[in-house]
């Protein structure tokens, strides 16, 4: 079975020097291939394949000498997620690839290589960057993704496998449902109801004082990057306070019960009403119904 785990690390000064330079070379051989893609598709109705893609990388590097600073397997792993965006665009499962910007998320993922060495993680070319390891892991290590948050925080994403199979389903002893709402988040079928935190409401007022701030600061200025600096603090710790309450509920839900039911809602249509689509969104209902999902298989619940 797989699991992830995620962990804060703390890059020293020239670490994180290293890794931004990682992060610009996928970025930019993302952006390189997912345009090669679309001009053959236009010129001659076909897609490139995976390996191609890879193949293209030794004459790129010695064209351009800088993209021989990250770990190769970083650039291999973007050929990868590049082709998987597309099985899942043609999948309908999402939306076609978009070009990267250096603004927002950035990541880079190492499929091997990584070690862990007590408080520390021992990464490629990097070397070894301090951990917050607060929870163990058995198994081994399939992959790991280092990302950059838009707030400046880095964390480590560890993909592993386990080697158990998937427990067997438990009998059935108490079976509940569940209505989602904006008023309560939920009401169960026991009667129990758990209330809407709202987190983004609380944060709204701050948050707009802070966006008046970015708008006035001058663009390219150290001051406008501090203050999108700010901007993506205040969206961090709303989307942290939403994560930990879905966490939490969802756990209590599953730890007590063998079958849940939960209804089906379109929530891509429901969105579409402008009078609710900002309390729909800040709510969090699919990330709450994916993380039911999740946590009811891994513990042989339905």
């Amino acid at each position: 079975m797989y699991k992830a785990y995620k962990y804060r690390i703390y890059p020293t000064s020239e670490q994180e020097t290293l890794l931004t330079k990682s992060f610009g070379c996928a970025r930019w051989f993302w952006n390189y291939a997912l345009n090669l893609c679309q001009e053959t598709y236009k010129n001659t109705g076909k897609g490139l394949s995976r390996g191609y893609i890879q193949g293209l990388l030794p004459a790129l590097k010695k064209e351009y000498e800088w993209l021989k600073d990250p770990y190769s397997q970083c650039l291999q792993v973007v050929a990868l997620n590049l082709f998987t965006a597309y099985k899942n665009f043609f999948g309908k499962r999402a939306i076609l690839p978009r070009f990267k910007s250096k603004h927002g998320r950035q990541s880079i993922g190492y499929p091997q290589n990584v070690k862990f060495n007590g408080d520390y993680i021992n990464l490629p070319k990097i070397g070894l960057v301090h951990c917050r390891l607060h929870r163990g892991f058995e198994g081994n290590i399939k992959t790991v993704t280092v990302s950059r948050n838009p707030d400046g925080k880095y964390l480590v994403s560890v993909l592993v496998d386990d080697g158990k199979a998937n427990p067997e389903l438990l009998s059935v002893d108490k079976a509940i449902g569940v209505d989602v709402g904006l008023t309560h988040f939920a009401i169960t079928s026991d009667g129990s109801k758990f209330y809407n935190p709202k987190y983004f409401v609380k944060r709204q007022r701050n948050l707009k004082r802070k966006q008046q701030k970015l708008s006035r600061k001058q663009k390219g200025s150290q001051n406008r990057k501090k203050a999108r600096l700010a901007v993506a603090k205040v969206h961090s710790k709303t989307a942290r306070c939403r994560e930990d309450f879905l966490h939490k509920l969802s756990r209590k839900i599953v730890n007590e019960n063998q079958v849940i039911a939960v209804e089906n809602l379109n929530i891509k249509g429901m969105v579409k009403n402008h009078n609710l689509a900002k309390a729909i969104s800040d709510v969090g209902w699919g990330m709450f119904c994916t993380m039911l999902k999740y946590k009811t298989e891994s513990d042989g619940k339905t």
